[in-house]
């Protein structure tokens, strides 16, 4: 068992306890998680912080509903993580998404620790590429390239995730990785979009 998941078990145990106790740290754990993961979704750090907040509020009115045994069987990310895209998607067909921008800066991480100011600044500038073509993207591609190739999921847990069959998340992945290459190209900026696979 990883480190995380022994974690999501000791926290789900807890919450199952006594959710009013187990809540702040249950917040402490998952906020930069969830909030990177918002972040990504809606390319807006007002926005995400925002999401990521009504995320907790859903989540704790749940917890209280919940029996002790179905807060013990969740899986806390993943359920997390279910609660924000569908956060991200309401907010996405609302009447205040025409003016709320959903585009701008996403967080994707491509910088190399050691590297020097020369390599620094160019993945600095293929960030910035990116992060504009990433939040062009449809939302349901946006949302299974970020769970695939940000967040580092399997397809198994991001189709659950998306309620979506595996098929169906494999092909938006893909399909995702053809515009955001094809934007790239677009853009000029083909070897940019080369890194894509």
């Amino acid at each position: 068992m990883s480190d995380d998941e022994r974690m999501q078990r000791e926290m789900s145990m807890a919450l199952a306890r006594d959710v009013d106790a187990a809540f702040e740290p249950f917040v402490l754990a998952y906020q930069d998680r969830v909030f990177a993961y918002t972040l990504n979704l809606t390319a807006n750090p007002a926005v995400a912080e925002d999401v990521a907040q009504e995320t907790f509020v859903s989540a704790y009115r749940a917890l209280q509903k919940y029996s002790p045994a179905r807060r013990r069987a969740l899986a806390l990310r993943s359920w997390l993580y279910t609660i924000a895209l569908n956060r991200v998607r309401n907010l996405a067909r609302s009447p205040a998404a025409k003016t709320v921008s959903l585009d701008g800066r996403a967080t994707i991480d491509v910088a190399d620790r050691g590297a020097g100011p020369p390599e620094y600044a160019e993945r600095a500038e293929t960030l910035g590429e990116l992060r504009g073509a990433l939040a062009r993207l449809a939302l349901r591609y946006r949302g299974a390239v970020v769970l695939r190739h940000v967040e580092g999921r399997e397809y198994a847990e991001i189709a659950t995730l998306l309620g979506q069959p595996i098929g169906t998340v494999k092909s938006n992945v893909h399909r995702g990785l053809a515009l955001l290459r094809a934007d790239l190209q677009r853009r000029g900026h083909a070897q940019r979009s080369s890194a894509l696979g």
